[in-house]
């Protein structure tokens, strides 16, 4: 979002403060309408969220992947680190097979008072999602509806966008009220707000992806909102950002001209000192080009074809990726794979037999997916992506140690916008990543669009 009134001095020069909207900026309490979002298995780390929070900075903390006890620990040591009450937030995914496992992670969040969220990979509500925003929803001394519990909900769908543009479903509040998980207050006033007060509006972005186009998808959910607005008469309007291809100061501008209330960067802080990924993965994702990433099947998804948008220079994992996700198309159980083809895989691919993996996974899933594993081993098919899914585990925990060994099977959610980064930082300081930080990356966006926009105003002004 740009307006006129933003202009500053004669010269016509904008600043990077003026971006965005200043309700967001003032809510998060932040100087730049700018996020840095989550990454999985904590790769925007603590360290990432104390860096950006001490600067003034928003970030969320990449909680998809990591156990309850590794996350509190995370709050804890971000908060210890934060002692002048600077803003951060944590990432929440759904768990549409164990529900309780979500609520319990939303308890955590509770409990330690983490009051912004980052919701992703929501395809519908949950009650987990819905307790923590209606969770210190309460009036103010003027009588004003207020919510203490902040969501940011990630979505690359209209319709998506739409849950959570709306308040909570009512059936779901009182379940919620006779469960005694929110107040009578608080299911009262839920019909008051929406369930997110921001949308980040997710284009064709590293990780998981719909391949989604800002031109098409911002301005339809901008509109969207417009209308609920309209319906709602919201007493905090929704705001809606931008996220997906945001690696460089031209692409910042063009998210706010057109209209975006914030941004969000992703993977370009993957390749900062203080993301916790493997100097390994930094070392091959500082030398990427803009044609360097690939689609491969999201392993979490393997069985409904979603995709993650990953690293494809210098590591096999995408080709390996699709050619067991064309096996799973191709035949209806392991048992039904020709010997030679078993063979290679083992070999090539998994470098240890399929009954070791099997025993591996079932072993897993006694402990964690009892419910899971009774459908699994009675479903041949299901046994085979159960399988598959092992080598999509493994890549990712391989990239994060920086195996040293296996690297041409490391998996790393990245998009084209780091690329085209490290075009602009050739030759300079920070073409390595050990000079790269997510405050030097914020600062270094921000300022680059505001001079830019400035540049492009004086020339339309002149008429070039």
């Amino acid at each position: 979002m740009i307006e006129a009134s933003n202009m500053h001095g004669h010269d016509g020069a904008f600043s990077a403060d003026k971006f965005g909207n200043e309700m967001f900026k003032r809510d998060y309490r932040v100087k730049y309408a700018y996020v840095a979002g989550a990454m999985y298995k904590g790769i925007a780390s603590v360290e990432m969220v104390v860096a950006m929070a001490k600067a003034g900075l928003m970030s969320f903390l990449g909680a998809g992947g990591l156990s309850n006890t590794v996350l509190e620990q995370a709050i804890v040591d971000i908060q210890a680190a934060l002692t002048e009450g600077e803003t951060f937030g944590v990432n929440l995914l759904p768990d549409y097979a164990t529900p309780e496992k979500e609520m319990k992670r939303v308890d955590i969040l509770l409990r330690h008072n983490v009051r912004y969220v980052e919701a992703a990979a929501y395809i519908e509500l949950t009650p987990a999602v819905v307790r923590y925003r209606l969770q210190g929803l309460h009036r103010n001394e003027r009588g004003e509806v207020q919510c203490s519990n902040t969501v940011m909900a990630k979505v690359s769908h209209s319709d998506v966008a739409e849950i959570f543009m709306r308040p909570a479903p009512t059936s779901m509040v009182n379940k919620l009220l006779s469960q005694g998980l929110v107040t009578a207050e608080q299911a009262e006033l839920a019909s008051q707000v929406p369930l997110a007060q921001d949308i980040c509006v997710e284009a064709d972005s590293g990780g998981h992806t719909d391949r989604g186009n800002a031109y098409v998808l911002l301005p339809a959910i901008m509109h969207l909102k417009e209308q609920l607005q309209a319906q709602q008469q919201y007493g905090q309007p929704v705001r809606v950002g931008l996220a997906g291809g945001i690696g460089t100061p031209e692409a910042v501008m063009t998210a706010f001209f057109l209209g975006a209330d914030f941004i969000t960067t992703g993977s370009i802080n993957q390749c900062s000192v203080e993301a916790a990924t493997s100097s390994a993965v930094k070392d091959l994702l500082q030398t990427i080009n803009i044609k360097d990433t690939g689609y491969a099947p999201a392993g979490d998804m393997f069985e409904t074809g979603a995709t993650v948008q990953v690293l494809k220079k210098g590591v096999f994992f995408p080709s390996r990726a699709n050619k067991l996700y064309r096996l799973y198309n191709q035949y209806q159980s392991l048992d039904d794979m020709p010997e030679d083809v078993i063979r290679q895989l083992e070999r090539s691919l998994f470098k240890c037999s399929i009954d070791e993996i099997w025993q591996q996974t079932r072993t897993y899933m006694q402990n964690s997916r009892p419910a899971q594993l009774k459908l699994i081993e009675t479903n041949p098919r299901k046994k085979m992506a159960a399988v598959f899914r092992w080598y999509f585990i493994q890549t990712t925990r391989l990239a994060l140690r920086g195996d040293e060994h296996n690297k041409v099977d490391y998996q790393v959610h990245c998009g084209p916008a780091l690329g085209a980064l490290n075009q602009l930082l050739q030759g300079t300081a920070q073409e390595h990543w050990q000079n790269r930080s997510v405050v030097w990356l914020c600062e270094y966006l921000m300022n680059g669009a505001a001079r830019l926009l400035s540049k492009r105003f004086r020339q339309f002004s002149s008429g070039y």
